[in-house]
């Protein structure tokens, strides 16, 4: 006798496990004082035509100083097999409106994205009506400067997003 589990998750899941990603982005945004509201919903839709196509692996929302250092930083980071049904509450998002400093996104992609050609990244942002003009980055994401604590877990019938913060 054996037994198989099928996990199955959606597009909604998907996008109801985003929702705590969508509430962190906002309140670090007005905290910090760095991004418009309509910058946010332009980061977000990127992000989710991203997810919804299985394109994405992290997003890391990022606070710098003049010289590019991290001050601090939150990776929300992508499992597609999980087993959680429900998410955490966003929060956790004591970020201060510190001068000299602004925000920064990071899109780390899943290997399907990678196998695309430039040319067909293009047409997929294209044809997605893409907000923003990603460009990349020589941030070091791991961010060996700050201490890490686990916070949430975003999910919705196995489709989790785990977000860390670093300080």
């Amino acid at each position: 006798m054996s037994n198989t589990i099928t996990k199955t998750y959606t597009v909604v899941d998907i996008r109801k496990t985003f929702e705590g990603l969508n509430a962190d982005i906002r309140m670090i945004a007005r905290r910090t004082g760095k991004w418009s509201s309509e910058y946010v919903d332009n980061i977000l839709y990127d992000i989710i035509k991203l997810a919804e196509n299985k394109y994405l692996f992290s997003v890391d929302i990022i606070l710098l100083d003049v010289n590019n250092k991290t001050i601090q930083a939150a990776k929300f980071i992508i499992n597609e097999d999980g087993n959680a049904t429900t998410s955490d509450r966003a929060g956790a998002n004591d970020w201060a409106d510190i001068p000299n400093t602004h925000l920064s996104v990071i899109l780390s992609y899943s290997p399907s994205w990678k196998n695309f050609s430039e040319s067909d990244q293009a047409a997929f942002m294209l044809t997605n009506g893409f907000k923003i003009n990603w460009v990349a980055s020589n941030i070091d994401n791991s961010f060996p400067n700050l201490s890490k604590s686990n916070a949430q877990l975003y999910a919705s019938n196995g489709y989790e997003l785990k977000k860390e913060n670093y300080k």
